[in-house]
């Protein structure tokens, strides 16, 4: 599906999308409650289907509403494959899980998630006491446990979401468990992974995000859940804001730990106007300056990143390149040569993309079936000489939906 998006002004306010990040956390540790967790504001995004989904075959019984999504939670599976989708968050993450089970249970993913690495996966495992074989270090991931638990060292540089299974699953194992981690990134994710197990009475114990004990038999306690709104998706629509007009987005925690809240201080550097509430921010147009931004823990900011500073007088920095080979695309390469489609030099040198701000030209973006990368477009487009057309702008379900509605909702 193509999509072309008009130079317009922006105006109005819209609620941000629920996080798909929080959701996904979640529905994984209600599955492993025994009693109903009532989740509310849920994401229904395509990686949260994709973990609903899983959590059904692992034994959980759903009943999905429109404002709420009942999970009755039981780890007792009923089928050994598990399609995680596109959502490689969901592929590492019930990794661990499904290694709780005696049954052997294949995880396996579509489109960009053949092409990321699991290779972290399998020795970890292993020392925990499960076996677990990969296709050369990518997926399917065939995984047979029981996991009994252990003192194991573990790589956080390529991603976070490994930890984040781990420190779902150990919890459930019968021997008290130690991970140390060597060069975590995007630790506001595992922030987020242990506010989530608070809730569900999980204890951790976090040593400086270098050392992770975990009491083994523990319990998970069924309860109320509020899924907060998601500042990523949210990060385009205040982009859009700064470049070409006014907008106000309802639905976001300024106390929130979610990484990509870091947007506001990107847009703060820049120039852009902010006023913000209890759960509300608005950002308004004003004259742009370049910026030096670090996005090593927050790499999904990258895409609005490059849109926000396409609009920025001069060269902005932004840090953290190495973290977005392996998403959904090769984001930095993308960013590269598609928004030089649409007239903007971007530069890749070592961990650096340097922004050259100009006029944004009329074109074609291909999104790569990357959703961020069609968010990023769109964005662009609101502020370009003439309209863009995004190629293949379906891939948005992955994680927002309602992106393309809502922006048209603040178009004149």
């Amino acid at each position: 599906m193509n999509i072309s998006i008009k130079p317009s002004k922006i105006n109005g306010t819209v609620n941000a999308p629920s996080s798909k990040s929080e959701m996904q956390r979640v529905v994984a540790a209600a599955l492993l409650a025994e009693g109903v967790t009532t989740i509310t504001n849920p994401s229904y995004c395509e990686d949260a289907k994709a973990a609903l989904n899983i959590i059904q075959n692992l034994g959980a019984k759903i009943t999905i509403n429109k404002d709420s999504t009942e999970v009755y939670g039981g780890l007792q599976p009923k089928q050994n494959i598990l399609n995680c989708g596109e959502a490689g968050l969901s592929l590492r993450m019930f990794s661990p899980i499904a290694a709780l089970c005696e049954e052997e249970i294949i995880l396996q993913g579509e489109g960009s998630l053949k092409t990321r690495p699991v290779n972290m996966l399998e020795e970890p495992l292993k020392m925990l006491g499960a076996e677990c074989v990969t296709s050369n270090g990518f997926q399917p991931v065939k995984i047979k446990g029981p996991l009994t638990g252990s003192s194991i060292i573990i790589d956080g540089s390529v991603s976070s979401q490994f930890l984040t299974g781990l420190l779902m699953a150990l919890p459930k194992a019968p021997q008290n468990s130690q991970i140390k981690v060597k060069s975590l990134k995007s630790k506001p994710y595992i922030d987020m992974t242990i506010s989530v197990l608070e809730k569900f009475e999980i204890k951790i114990d976090n040593s400086e995000y270098k050392v992770f004990d975990i009491p083994g038999n523990q319990t998970f306690k069924p309860c109320n859940y509020s899924i907060e709104g998601d500042w990523s998706g949210a990060s385009f629509l205040l982009v859009a804001g700064a470049v070409a007009g006014k907008v106000k987005v309802n639905n976001l925690k300024m106390d929130s730990i979610q990484a990509d809240k870091r947007i506001i201080k990107a847009l703060e550097l820049a120039g852009a106007q902010i006023e913000m509430n209890d759960n509300s921010i608005c950002v308004t147009k004003n004259n742009l300056e370049c910026i030096e931004f670090d996005a090593t823990d927050c790499p999904d900011l990258f895409p609005p990143l490059v849109a926000l500073t396409a609009n920025c007088k001069g060269t902005s920095v932004i840090t953290g390149v190495e973290r977005l080979k392996h998403k959904e695309s090769d984001r930095a390469t993308v960013l590269k040569n598609e928004f030089a489609n649409i007239g903007i030099n971007v530069e890749i040198k070592g961990n650096n993309m340097l922004v050259h701000g100009g006029k944004i030209s009329g074109g074609r973006i291909f999104s790569h079936n990357d959703h961020r990368i069609a968010m990023a477009g769109a964005v662009a487009a609101i502020s370009a000489d003439k309209e863009i057309i995004i190629e293949e702008a379906e891939c948005i379900a992955k994680s927002y939906p309602a992106f393309f509605d809502d922006l048209e909702t603040l178009s004149s």
